[in-house]
């Protein structure tokens, strides 16, 4: 039996995400995004359509790298202006019931102790269906106006952020015992304070004597979604991840990358079924291959190069401006996303990228593919992309909001019902259950599960 493939629907809190330019077009609505409507909706047709959840991105900076300057980003509305997504999750989850929420957030960027209780809060709210998508940041613009002197390293990024987990789990999992809330009125005890823990922690990075100022919430730990593709991503996103999210532009990147995450899980002893991987994907569908071709072609007309270069340039640190664009892209440390560099470079022997090639693949989508057809070549393609790589389903980002999600709701997922690839309705419960099938809370091999506080 062929298992069902997992859909996300990727967008942002901004006028544009990874299509740059595409705000011009006549049929996108992204510059609603200010329109608490506009994300109402978008949740009721996702949905409408069974989508696992909706994956909000999200920078703290500026694409400052193209040029040296943000004005390609602020003149093409590159991720800029761009506004908080967990403020969007409330009217989203009160407007549906099964649909979940994977918020991006930053280890960089804010002290554990204040965003456990806003991600417990969240956890509370929407009935367990939040996923938190845990990232180090990768923007040099965002550190500066925190006050510091500049970005970490990367891989120091990655030291600081397993401490941070480690405080978020202490918090979430151990600070509240099951039953410490007892809400007896007789007595008028609350929460009885001998069943309350301080989570006494004391580590490199940060001190958190406390208690969790939030009571337990459906899932206790959020659901965990983190894009780890670099070597020292890899081994923090096999030891934590739920759902490990890449971006690779071609079948032999990914299945390399599912292969070598896969490999990286078994290491840390968790079960490789309970990690699901998915990739970054954009599908134009329409109901004929024509008029998705025709589709595709008006969305180039406003594309913008140097918007998907301003991208690019964020991504991997490189200052692509500078760069003659016939010049291949060659393999090179980063200090901002690495496996990005290694994508268009060492990943594939066989492809050599020239920055021309690459402004214009990343046009549409970003980073990732595009797949563009009637909903029956698109489905062949998602289930090629699955059954030859091992990838478990697509984050699929818009051309068009909303245009590019109603299309995958109205046409691409019954034609995946009918082949029996997509669920044809929700499993009950919160997120965690939703998309591992094992109950509400963290499984027990996770590092969750296994933290502990002194002296216990």
């Amino acid at each position: 039996m062929t298992a069902n493939i997992r859909l996300n629907a990727f967008t942002m809190n901004s006028v544009g995400h990874l299509s740059p330019g595409l705000w011009r077009h006549p049929r996108d609505e992204s510059r609603r995004y200010l329109d608490l409507d506009y994300w109402v909706q978008l949740a009721q047709t996702l949905e409408r359509g069974l989508i696992d959840a909706v994956f909000i991105a999200d920078v703290l900076g500026v694409y400052d790298v193209y040029g040296g300057s943000r004005d390609a980003a602020l003149s093409g509305g590159v991720q800029v202006p761009v506004n908080d997504p967990l403020q969007l999750v409330p009217a989203m989850a009160a407007a549906t019931e099964h649909l979940g929420f994977g918020i991006t957030a930053s280890v960089s960027f804010e002290h554990p102790y204040p965003f456990a209780r806003r991600m417990s809060t969240l956890d509370h709210l929407t009935k367990g269906r939040v996923g938190w998508n845990i990232v180090t940041s990768y923007l040099n613009s965002g550190a500066l106006n925190l006050g510091v002197s500049g970005q970490e390293a990367h891989d120091r990024r990655y030291d600081i952020a397993e401490e941070y987990l480690e405080v978020a789990y202490k918090l979430w999992e151990k600070s509240w015992d099951e039953d410490a809330v007892v809400a007896d009125a007789a007595t008028g005890v609350y929460a009885d304070p001998d069943r309350v823990h301080p989570v006494a922690h004391e580590g490199e990075f940060f001190r958190v004597p406390g208690i969790h100022l939030s009571e337990p919430s459906p899932q206790r730990t959020p659901f965990l979604y983190q894009a780890g593709a670099s070597s020292r991503g890899m081994a923090f996103a096999a030891r934590h991840a739920e759902n490990i999210f890449v971006a690779a532009p071609s079948r032999r990147v990914l299945a390399g990358q599912v292969a070598a995450l896969r490999d990286a899980v078994t290491a840390t002893g968790r079960n490789t079924d309970d990690v699901t991987v998915i990739n970054q994907q954009t599908v134009i569908v329409a109901e004929t291959d024509a008029l998705a071709q025709k589709r595709l072609d008006e969305y180039l007309e406003v594309a913008s190069g140097v918007g998907a270069l301003t991208l690019m340039s964020g991504w991997t640190g490189i200052d692509f401006s500078a760069i003659d664009p016939d010049a291949v892209l060659r393999d090179q440390e980063s200090n901002a996303i690495q496996s990005v560099v290694k994508a268009f470079t060492a990943a594939d022997p066989d492809r050599a990228w020239t920055i021309r090639e690459i402004a214009e693949y990343a046009r549409i989508g970003g980073d990732g593919p595009v797949i563009v057809g009637s909903p029956e070549t698109v489905a062949d393609a998602l289930e090629d992309w699955v059954d030859t790589t091992g990838v478990g389903g697509f984050n699929l980002a818009a051309a068009a909001v909303p245009e590019t999600f109603e299309a995958v709701v109205d046409l691409l997922v019954p034609e995946l019902q009918k082949r029996g690839r997509y669920q044809t309705e929700y499993t009950p419960g919160t997120l965690r259950n939703k998309l591992v099938g094992h109950g509400d809370r963290v499984d027990r091999s996770h590092p969750a599960a296994t933290v502990t506080l002194p002296g216990s």
